[in-house]
């Protein structure tokens, strides 16, 4: 009972999703998170929806390139292991992948998963504009998404403004998308991954 009070209490000030600030982690920090992935170069928009009623409530993107990072504009998501750029996050293998999954589903909200597949090129210059972009202001997080896909080949037509939603029709909408719905409806389960995160453990990931 008490762990499904706290994920109650919790929600408003994750899921308000949209509150960044400054964050400069340093040059070794960088290096010793960076992840390569031996999947395909990708761009990802994660999408963060409310239950029932569909609402839009955080927009984040997952790039795949020389190294896989998200950027978070205005994300609320941390780990100790996970050094910050102004909303670029390091390190992301698929455990800390599914912990970022996690932190955003639960009963009241699902998170959409669509990938795009590009070229390593591509991606890379994905993952600079990410860099350049600094962080993102207080709901915030569709705007400056968009702002980074803007100046990537392919995405140019990407529609600005603050709607998550209007942002992922637009993503869903362009060719290959691949789909995927994550949606926790036990939010004692997702307490346990956060206690995990706060005590920095990064193995012992139920799937």
């Amino acid at each position: 009972m008490k762990r499904r009070v706290f994920i109650a209490a919790a929600a408003p000030a994750v899921l308000a999703a949209c509150g960044g600030q400054s964050i400069w982690a340093s040059d070794e920090r960088l290096r010793a998170a960076r992840f390569v992935s031996s999947e395909p170069p990708s761009i990802t928009l994660f999408t963060v929806i409310g239950i029932p009623r569909g609402e839009g409530g955080h927009s984040g993107l997952m790039i795949n390139g020389s190294q896989r990072v998200i950027y978070d504009p205005a994300g609320s998501w941390q780990h100790p292991n996970i050094p910050e750029r102004n909303d670029v996050l390091y390190g992301i293998t698929d455990n800390f992948k599914n912990f970022y999954i996690d932190y955003h589903a639960r009963s009241t909200y699902w998170v959409a998963e669509d990938t795009i597949p590009v070229p390593l090129e591509i991606a890379d210059l994905a993952i600079r504009r990410a860099e350049q972009n600094g962080a993102g202001g207080k709901s915030f997080c569709a705007v400056e998404s968009s702002k980074v896909l803007s100046g990537v080949p392919g995405f140019e037509t990407v529609p600005r403004g603050f709607s998550p939603l209007r942002l992922r029709r637009w993503f869903l909408a362009q060719p290959n998308v691949i789909s995927k719905r994550h949606q926790d409806g036990d939010p004692a389960n997702n307490h346990d991954v956060l206690l995990r995160q706060k005590n920095g453990q990064i193995v012992g990931y139920n799937m």
